[in-house]
């Protein structure tokens, strides 16, 4: 079985675990409104996805169907 002969030192262990920071999220305009969206996910302000009315706006979008 490989066991490591010496410590590991900080700045190295720091060097492997470099590129384990999360990535900031992605944010899109709405075409249709202009306001901060996830892209490929229904607008949360207006109901929009694609260029066309999904849900209809005001109503909750926790039931709406996924496209």
């Amino acid at each position: 079985m490989a066991v490591p002969k010496r410590k590991t030192s900080p700045s190295r262990r720091g060097m492997r675990r470099s590129h384990h920071a999360l990535p900031t999220e992605a944010h899109n305009e709405c075409s249709n409104c202009g306001e901060l969206k996830r892209p490929h996910h229904i607008c949360s302000a207006c109901g929009h996805y694609d260029g066309r009315e999904v849900v209809a706006a005001g109503k909750a979008l926790k039931g709406a169907v996924r496209i």
